[in-house]
């Protein structure tokens, strides 16, 4: 490409630091031009080893700076990087798609303004074959998530309902219901169950388990589809970060991926 695109990340956690490590090393098509973070001081202290260290500017002010905007943060400060990034007609690359379902009037603004709304596969498998599947009749979509105690500790639906995790001995089922009410309740698990319901027959129909098991030392998510156009069913296992145990390290690769594929000369899958 004869212009690179402009990448700015919101968001310097277990995510957003190695997305923006893999830029600075060097990706075609793409540069990273700006950062935002909570901790600043931190932020300047892990960008100091940078080859050419970006803008560390305020969430809202990324997409000033930046063609691709990635939202890499907690799912509370959602709307301060999305908006801006919709207004100016940004491409806003989501890893936190359970806070965008109950926000798809920012899908109808992105119309308005040219931006594209991007949701990267992240920590999950299949999605490919769901959105293939979706284009014709479908009568069932369901995940099955099941996380080590710790990677579920403290979300709002278990702290809502008085359920404790820690110290169990054996596989619990600490949820049960749609997509729509799993990403309420587990804003910063369950991102996965979210772009599934995305990619498939939404989240009102997507049905979602959530598991808190000793056994367990990976992030498990199992999906199975049943429609006229095939049976899937597909199982991911991924290996958690050391900064952030409800957070795989797949999902930091998977953005790195998705933005690659919108600079490619070749591009495989769907």
């Amino acid at each position: 490409m004869a212009t690179a695109l402009r990448v700015g990340i919101g968001g310097l956690g277990a995510i957003g630091l190695q997305l923006a490590k893999a830029l600075d090393a060097g990706v075609e098509g793409l540069t990273l031009v700006a950062v935002s973070a909570r901790d600043r001081d931190k932020a300047a202290r892990n960008l100091a080893g940078f080859r050419k260290p970006p803008a560390l500017v305020g969430l809202g002010e990324l997409a000033e700076h930046a063609d691709i905007v990635v939202e890499a943060a907690p799912a509370a400060v959602f709307e301060e990087i999305a908006k801006p990034a919709i207004a100016r007609g940004r491409i806003l690359v989501c890893a936190s798609a359970g806070a965008l379902l109950p926000r798809m009037a920012l899908v109808d603004e992105a119309r308005r303004t040219g931006a594209r709304i991007i949701v990267p596969t992240g920590a999950l498998l299949g999605l490919d074959a769901v959105r293939a599947a979706a284009e014709g009749p479908v009568a069932s979509v369901t995940i099955e998530t099941r996380k080590p105690p710790a990677g579920l500790a403290g979300a709002p639906y278990l702290v809502r309902n008085g359920i404790e995790v820690a110290g169990l001995t054996e596989p619990r089922r600490v949820f049960a219901g749609n997509a729509f009410e799993a990403a309420q309740g587990f804003p910063a698990n369950v991102n996965v169950a979210a772009a599934l319901a995305l990619a498939g027959i939404g989240p009102e129909r997507t049905t979602v388990e959530i598991w808190a098991d000793p056994g367990k030392v990976r992030n498990t998510h199992t999906i199975r589809v049943e429609a006229d156009s095939a049976r899937l069913t597909m199982t991911i296992e991924n290996v958690p970060t050391e900064e952030n145990p409800k957070t795989g390290k797949i999902t930091a690769a998977s953005i790195l991926a998705c933005l690659r594929g919108l600079t490619a000369t070749l591009k495989v899958g769907s």
